[in-house]
């Protein structure tokens, strides 16, 4: 008799078992169809007016307007964007928040840092790359150094004797200087600064010899004439320094090294929220209003989505730790 009773209850406690599940899958099913019925949030992992900011802000204006829902702009900057990738990794999985990665935080990060707090795959749903931006590498107009086989040739014969600027270790300047190093056997002095601006300032005033440094701190002074740019960075010329030749172009042709931006979910997002995000965010990133908000800083969207986020966020981890070792940076 009691063998009876547990086995009744056993039976009861099963179809509750498969009663909530049922009912937790189908409110997951009818919140995931009526997504989104409120304002989500895009978190920007450095402060307003940065790079990353100018690529998210128009960004989320019109992922707004296809969702007709507002998108609102969060930044919360600190740490090379480790505070933010984190907040976002331990956030619901439901939409409402989104991420406006960076080569620095899913690419760069995971190998530099010695302790991160997040995981820069398994933590993340990638939904869509939105922007690249080549590095240039570019001297003082009144160098003696007229061509990147000028730089080359120096940097072999006399090692370390040229100095060259970066905006501090572990940026996607000074990684793509340690790719070039590799790549080229050239022999260079790293000069880490807090930040752009006083790199190019000191390249300026004609304390270092060169910098690597993302196009949109270098263009107006290349396009005054005060810098002279070797070489950028990408696969392809800039469209806004057109008669720049590329790094591949001159004796390298597998070498490429981009700051690029990608929106990112928290993990385990529902396939339908992932399918509408996908294709809105790929939408926007490919339309000519996208391209105008984004003005001529040499940040070009991406239009070609032919290469899974995931696959093309999995190549640049590898290249990126590579750079690090070589590099030999490190950070806390």
């Amino acid at each position: 008799m009691l063998r009876n009773y547990l086995s009744s209850k056993s039976i009861q406690l099963g179809l509750f078992l498969i009663i909530i599940g049922l009912t937790s899958s189908i409110s997951s099913a009818v919140f995931a169809q009526n997504f989104p019925d409120k304002p989500l949030r895009l978190i920007v992992p450095f402060p307003p007016g940065g790079p990353t900011d100018i690529v998210a802000r128009p960004l989320a204006q019109l992922l707004g307007d296809e969702l007709k829902q507002q998108v609102i702009i969060d930044n919360k900057g600190g740490a090379g964007g480790t505070i933010g990738a984190d907040f976002v990794a331990r956030a619901a999985p439901d939409g409402y928040t989104l991420f406006m990665g960076t080569v620095g935080t899913h690419a760069i990060n995971p190998s530099l840092y010695k302790k991160l707090s997040y995981d820069a795959i398994k933590d993340f749903t990638p939904i869509a790359l939105v922007a690249s931006a080549p590095i240039v590498i570019a001297v003082n107009a009144n160098n003696s150094i007229k061509t990147l086989d000028d730089l080359i040739k120096q940097a072999k014969q006399k090692p370390e004797s040229l100095q060259f600027g970066t905006a501090g270790n572990g940026t996607p300047g000074h990684l793509t200087a340690a790719l070039f190093e590799s790549t080229t056997k050239a022999n260079l002095k790293h000069i880490p600064y807090k930040g752009s601006a006083p790199a190019v300032t000191d390249l300026l005033g004609g304390q270092i010899d060169l910098v690597f440094d993302p196009i949109q701190s270098v263009l107006p002074h290349i396009v005054s004439g005060k810098l002279r740019a070797l070489a950028v960075t990408s696969k392809v010329r800039s469209p806004v320094l057109p008669a720049i030749p590329t790094v591949a172009e001159q004796g390298y042709p597998q070498f490429e090294s981009i700051a690029w931006w990608g929106v990112f979910a928290p993990a385990k997002l529902p396939k339908n929220v992932y399918t509408l995000l996908k294709a809105d965010t790929e939408k926007i990133a490919a339309s000519a209003t996208y391209k105008e908000k984004l003005g001529n800083l040499g940040v070009v969207p991406n239009t070609d989505f032919s290469e899974p986020f995931a696959d093309f966020q999995a190549k640049e981890l590898s290249k990126w730790a590579r750079a690090v070792r070589d590099s030999g940076a490190t950070l806390d």
